[in-house]
């Protein structure tokens, strides 16, 4: 009897999350360093609260004529998932595969679309644009047609 090998990916890939069958994330093959994980979906919310109270970056940009610095916020997807201890933004999305954890993120994403959403009403918006497309909005145009042709058709001639 012949036995076929599998080739897997490499189970010491680091900044993917694992999902047991019980719901639960597995850390297996993280390689070590700090591995965050929330045990409650209070944690988490705590957490992802705490960044939109000002746990974000600022940025400074130069308003008017006489170029007035002020600090506005920058707030990010790629930001908040450094901020919760994350490698990566697909770790952070697949807490959103676990039930408890599912409302939270989809908030916390909601929050950071809104922010790209008032971005639109900007001159430069095309930023904000290609940020929206990334959460799932599309750029559509609808186009009808309210003229009306007619055809008739009398039979074949020789």
């Amino acid at each position: 009897m012949k036995k076929n090998k599998v080739k897997r990916k490499n189970p010491k890939q680091t900044g993917v999350v694992k999902i047991k069958k019980d719901g639960s994330i597995s850390h297996q093959g993280e390689g070590g360093g700090k591995r965050p994980f929330y045990k409650t979906d209070k944690q988490l919310r705590n957490k992802i609260d705490e960044y939109f109270a000002g746990g974000y970056r600022k940025r400074t940009v130069f308003i008017g004529r006489d170029s007035i610095p002020m600090e506005i916020p920058d707030i990010t997807i790629s930001d908040l998932v450094i901020f919760l201890g994350f490698c990566d933004r697909s770790s952070f999305y697949a807490l959103e595969k676990i039930e408890k954890f599912r409302h939270t993120i989809k908030r916390a994403r909601t929050f950071i679309e809104r922010e790209y959403e008032s971005l639109l009403k900007g001159n430069n918006v095309t930023g904000a644009i290609f940020a929206l497309k990334n959460f799932g909005w599309t750029d559509t145009q609808e186009v009808k047609n309210t003229g009306e042709i007619t055809l008739k058709f009398e039979g074949w001639k020789k």
